[in-house]
This record gives C-alpha cells, structure tokens and sequence, in this order.
C-alpha cells in the first residue's frame, strides 16, 4: 500500500508535468534560464524563527493578508498558532504601510518588540539600518536614534530588563530609554570615526573573525562591554569605479594585506548611563594581536575573552575584572599549525564551569572546564570530530544543553564526513556521545534547538533532495508536526531526468601515507559505461570549506545536474586541508602549503577517475571560485598534463594580495616564508598554462581584489599564453550585483565549457 505522503508527491508530480506540458516546457530538462530566472526552484520560507526563553514556544514571519508581515507564536507541544504582532500595528504615524521587517527580537519580558528595517549593506551583509519598537501593550510604535540619518544604527539590542535599547550609531556606542514621550539618549562613546570604531569592527575583523556586532550587556544592565578598534595606518587599498558617474572615482577600502600594518583591537567596559571606559590591560602588541571573542563571563563583574597572537598558533583565555581591567589566563591552547577560535563558550552549573572545544586529543572535542581552568574533563571522547560547516563563519558548536539531565547536544559524523547527525553526550563524561538522528535518515541535518532542550526545529535535507523542515521532541527526535515540506520544490526536482549518481572514495596525493579522499560523481541520464565521457571537476579545496557533503546544493546543484543533461560527468572531491570532521592532522596538513597539498591531491584524484573505463582522459576541465578558483589555477598550471580547460572565477593569484587574518593563519607572514608564499601563488607557475582558460573577476570586489587577476593577465601575457577574461564591472566577490547577472555568469561559464571541453 502507498503511504498518503507517496499520493500526495505522485499527485504533485502529475500536476507539474501538466503545467510544465501547458507552457511548452520539458519538466524533466533544466536550463539556465529555469535555474537562475525563474521561480521554479524556489524554496518555500520559514522564518526567521525564535525560541521564546520559556522553550515552550517559538515566533516567526508571516505574510500578512493585507500586506506586511505579522509576528505569530506557535506553541511547540501542540501547533497552536496566535498572531503576537499584526501587521497593521506595525505602520508609523503618517504612512500607510506597515515597516518591512528584515530581522526582530522580543524583549526579555517579552513586552516590546524590536524591529529591523530599511537596511544597507556593510561589507558581505545588511547590518546597518532603522529600528523601531512596538510597546506590545499599548501598541506604541517608535523608531530609535532620535535625529540619526536613514539607515545608520547599527546591532540594536534590548537590555536585560527590556527598558533600554543599545546600538551603535557611526561609530560611537548609544543607549536610548524607552519610557518616556521623548526618545531619552545617552551617549557612552564620542571619540569614533572612520578610523576609531566603537562597538564594531573593520573588514579584515568581519570577514575573518565573523565579528560584525561589537558589545554587550552585561547580565545585569549596568554596564556595556565593547571593542574599540584602531583603524589608523592600516593602508586604504582602492577600489575604482569606472561606470557611475562621468569620471571613474575611488572607494577605499581599509584591507591589511599578509604581512602589513592590522588594526589595533581593545575591550573596554563603560556605565550604562555614560562615564569614562575602563579598558582591559593585556600585555603584547595590539596591532599584532586579536581579541578574537569577547562575552561577560556568567556574570557582571568579569568578562571572558579569547586572545590571538599575529601567527594565531596560542589562544589565551583571560578573565577580565570589569572594575579594574585587570586580565588574568585560565586556558592556553597552542599548536605548531594553528589554533581556531571557539564560537560557543557557555556557562553552567551558575557559571562555574563552561563548554570548550579544542583539538589537544587530536580530534575537535567538548570539554567542560571549572572557571579557574584547572579542571578539564572531555565529554566527547573517542575518534571523533564534533563540527558544524559553519564554524568559521562565527556558528557554535554547541546547539543546546539540557543541565536538567545534564545533557549537552552537537552535530558530528564520526563514520562519514560527508554527512551531519545530531549527538548528545554527558557533561560528566560518563557515557560515550549518543547519536539522536535517526539511523534511516542518511544525508545532512541542521538543528536550532530551545533553551532548557526539550524540543528543536529541524532541517534535512541530501545530495540532490531539498530540505524538509520540521518540529521535534528531544531526545526521542519525535517529529511533531512539519513545518516546511517544500513540496513543489521536491516534486519539480524529482521530476527532472537524472542520471546515476555516486559518492566515491579515491586515493590522494600522498603515495602510500595518503588519504583516502571523499568525492561525489553525477553522471549523464542514459549513461553508457562503454561511451567515454568529459569530465569537470568542481574544487575549493581550502580550509573554508568543503564541496563534497550529501546535501541540498541549491543552484549549483542544479547548475552541474545541467551540464549531466547535456553529456558530461560533473564531479567534485575534498582534498587534505580542508574542513571535513577527519581529525586535526587532516585539517592542518596544509599549514604553509595552501594550493601545494591541495594540487597533489587533486591531481592524483583526476588521474584515478580518469583512469575509469568510461572517462576521456583527453576531456578533463576544471572550474571554482574564490579559493576554488586560485585552485583552478594551480590545476592548470602545475598539472597541465591532465586538465584540458578551467574556468577561474574571482581567484587569488598572489597570496601577498589576501587579508593578514585568513593568509597568515594558514600561512605565516610572508617576511619569514617567502618561499613558501610563492610556491603557494598560482602566478608563480602561469608559464605552466597549456589547456584554455576562462578568468573570470568583479572589478568591485572587495575580498579577492581584481588585482589579483590583473597581476595574472600581465604574467600570462609576458609568457605569451592565450587565454579569455571576463570583468563584470563594480560587481563584489559574490558577482550577484545588478539585474541579470548571476544568469549572464552561468551562461558564460557553460558556452565556455560547451566550446572548450566538447562532450
């Protein structure tokens, strides 16, 4: 017998083929223009949600039927849904329409909600905009900042007893009281400037430490803990605009290229009704050094910062006294590689001990560690990496704990680094970690779990499958009821023509004391092992990230399922280096041979699948971005032997070009491994190009600056070597800026692949 879940998607599925027959379209073909120009594979939204403190009951966005958004709490154990804020209470005085609402927080007594609206982009997100607060008992609505400029407030954020609101406001730190008919505003900070930031931070900060809100409440409100950072003498590198306006003009960007002048970084901690700062007093060089995180330490009369020196191989952990500003170490880690920061330090037991993650064992464990540093007890034991992909991107490790039970949760894979699973484990320590997932559920799983961590919202999704989202109970992983099942989505995806699809394992670049290397082959529909095949690998193959995971990969999934209609096998594999849980001798292998390791790897990874019966040896290409796209490089150029073709998009090509915080980490400095940095750059060996190559750059990109692919233009040209470049002008890292773009890319890149690697 069907299940009723079987009916519904063979309904589904009958009435897009139907529709898709009705407008002369081949529900089972993609194309670009169904990919990047239609709303065909648009999921559905969820959010974003928020757990009430209770745990009990979660708020969300809703589009409201006469237009805007309304805020609705759904209680957890039974679905029961109550509209918390309607739309229409919120529309200001003298408007008609209600604020967008871009992000909100409750207050902590949950009388007043805080609102984000009307937002600008700084650097990769829109963090600086207007905020409003809704008086959620007598609906009085009133927007923060008193006479601020449109859209220059920044990270507002209730106080604990939800009677005052901090933000910061160009540069300098505020807190406005919100009884009262006219806005109350003090201001804690009046010395910044575009060099003095107070309660923010820098690009190379942003971009590399995740850092974009700089301070914090203490638990009792009467004091605000912030960074100040020193901006002064790190060099502006300039961005030219060639396009709007008559003359070109520039847009300096504050960028400390490897081995130049950083920023100088302190913490201070100011009264909440203004009065001097008393800054923390920590011994070392500040501009060769970071404060990577800074929180109160379970309490108002200590904070707990981590403590970076410039070639980030020692973390320091200081307890700082909030009075005197003296700092004292507890923790120190250190490694002859590097040592990452930890995103989710938390307090228990009433803030005697806390969660620490480090790498000591050889594996990335949990520990629970006693407020003096002198106890550390290892809740994770064992072979086994907790992770989570977003952990360089300021995302914790730990998702919930239940001290009741004394029960902590995090996500790991212990026996496939492709996949993700919810654990739980033991603060004491006295039982192995405990998988909750499901055994049936293969593939990758998120979790936003409610304080006390009785229940969490969950999302699954696999290679090729997009996500399901839904509510459940912990720690029987009971589903409640589904919130998202994207069901048109899944249907339109399941109606496409696929062909056989298939996670591998091949031997790496490090003859016999190798790895065995995870990667993912989608091949053509109708595939025929006799035929020969082109191949094109996707790569990154730096520590940012992973390309290989049994996941929903969204357009570039579908982009690369594509290419297999036409004829292609499209593949992809992870090499030594980067972020897949297979312990810390996998992940630091590349220290100081970025590019190096990775084309070894690579190489001996396209040379074992190029030796299967049904590739062309003669038909290999290439093609990534970013990180993947200085690897595209390095492929073509140091293993001209087996890539015919690449296409590079937005590539670093000199790693004297990139960021101090990124390049140094995995790196050095330059000064003292110059050689190193060199063999590392994929300029060095540009002569080595004998296939075709597409270079591919956004001229306002202010991560990977267009000189790094003008540097490569001039080192292609001296060695008389052909190749094509496409500039997309004033177009960042992400080339997504403007109407049209995204579709003009991916139609470049496939008539290049089309042109240049036949099938």
């Amino acid at each position: 017998m069907q299940s009723k879940a079987a009916v519904q998607l063979a309904l589904i599925l009958a009435t897009v083929g139907l529709r898709a027959e009705a407008q002369g379209i081949d529900a089972g073909r993609l194309t670009l223009q169904r990919i990047f120009a239609s709303r065909d594979f648009v999921g559905q939204r969820f959010g974003p949600a928020r757990w009430l403190a209770s745990g009990d009951a979660y708020t969300t966005i809703e589009l409201a039927v006469g237009g805007g958004a309304d805020i609705v709490r759904y209680d957890a154990a039974t679905g029961a849904r109550s509209v918390l804020v309607p739309a229409a209470r919120l529309v200001p005085s003298g408007s008609s329409e209600p604020i967008d609402v871009e992000d909100y927080a409750l207050s902590p007594d949950g009388k007043a909600l805080l609102v984000f609206t009307n937002s600008q982009r700084v650097w990769r997100e829109n963090t600086r905009g207007d905020f409003w607060v809704l008086d959620l008992g007598t609906w009085r609505l009133r927007k923060l900042g008193g006479d601020a400029k449109p859209s220059t407030l920044m990270f507002a954020k209730f106080s604990p007893d939800g009677g005052r609101v901090a933000y910061v406001r160009e540069h300098d730190l505020y807190v406005e009281r919100l009884e009262g008919a006219a806005p109350a505003i003090t201001r804690l900070t009046r010395d910044g400037s575009p060099t003095r930031i107070n309660g923010t931070f820098d690009w190379v900060y942003e971009e590399e430490f995740s850092l974009r809100d700089g301070f914090r409440w203490s638990p009792d409100g009467a004091r605000i803990a912030y960074w100040q950072l020193d901006v002064d003498g790190v060099k502006d590198f300039l961005l030219i605009d060639d396009t709007d306006s008559l003359y070109s003009f520039p847009l300096p960007v504050q960028y400390p290229k490897a081995g130049t002048t950083n920023s100088a970084a302190r913490v201070g901690v100011v009264s909440a009704t203004g009065g001097a700062t008393k800054w923390l007093v920590i011994r070392g060089d500040p501009r060769n050094t970071y404060i990577a995180r800074m929180e109160w330490a379970g309490q108002s009369s200590e904070v707990v910062l981590q403590h970076l020196n410039r070639l980030q191989n020692t973390l320091t952990l200081y307890l700082g006294d909030a009075r005197s500003g003296a700092v004292k170490p507890i923790v120190v880690e250190r490694h002859s590689a590097w040592v990452d920061v930890v995103n989710d330090l938390r307090w228990l037991d009433g803030g005697t001990n806390f969660t620490w993650v480090s790498e000591r064992s050889g594996w990335r464990h949990l520990y629970v560690v006693s407020r003096d540093g002198t106890s550390f007890r290892d809740v994770t034991p064992g072979t086994l990496d907790i992770v989570n992909p977003g952990y360089l991107f300021g995302e914790p490790f730990v998702l919930g704990t239940d001290e009741r039970s004394g029960t902590i949760y995090f996500t790991a894979s212990p026996e496939n680094p492709t996949q993700l699973y919810l654990y739980r484990a033991r603060l004491d320590g006295h039982e192995a970690p405990a998988r909750v997932t499901p055994a049936s559920q293969a593939g990758t799983h998120g979790y936003d779990i409610a304080p006390g961590g009785k229940w969490a919202i969950h999302a699954w999704s696999s290679f090729g499958t997009p996500p399901v989202i839904d509510l459940v109970r912990l720690p029987s992983h009971e589903v409640v009821r589904t919130l998202v099942d994207n069901a048109d989505l899944r249907a339109r995806v399941a109606a496409l023509t696929r062909g056989p699809a298939e996670f591998f394992r091949v031997r790496g670049g490090g003859g016999s004391e190798g790895y065995d290397l995870d990667g993912w082959m989608i091949k053509p529909p109708g595939f025929d092992s006799t035929r020969k095949y082109a191949v094109l690998f996707h790569v990154y193959g730096e520590p940012a990230g992973q390309t290989v995971q049994d996941a929903w990969g969204g357009p570039q999934y579908l982009w690369h399922l594509m290419l297999a209609q036409e004829g292609y096998i499209v593949a992809s594999v992870d090499n030594r280096g980067t972020p897949p849980p297979r312990g810390r001798a996998w992940r630091k292998s590349v220290y100081r041979k970025i590019g190096v390791l990775a084309t070894a790897d690579q190489t001996a990874a396209a040379r074992a699948i190029e030796r299967r019966p049904y590739v062309d040896s003669a038909r290999i290409g290439v093609w990534g971005w970013s990180g993947g796209g200085s690897m595209t490089l390095n492929l073509l150029f140091r293993s001209p032997d087996v890539y015919r073709m690449g296409m590079s998009v937005a590539p670093v090509t000199d790693l004297r070009f990139y960021d101090t915080i990124y390049t140094e980490r995995y790196m050095g400095l330059p000064q003292t491994n110059a050689e190193d940095y060199r063999q590392a750059s994929p300029v060095t060996f540009a002569n080595g190009l004998r296939g075709d190559l597409l270079l591919v750059h956004g001229s306002g990109d202010d991560n990977v600056h267009f000189q790094n692919s003008e540097t490569l233009v001039n080192a292609l040209v001296s060695a008389s070597k052909p190749f094509q470049l496409m500039v997309y002008p004033n177009r960042t890292h992400c080339i997504c800026e403007q109407r049209g773009t995204t579709l003009h890319l991916y139609s470049l890149l496939t008539k290049y692949l089309e042109d240049h690697l036949p099938r």
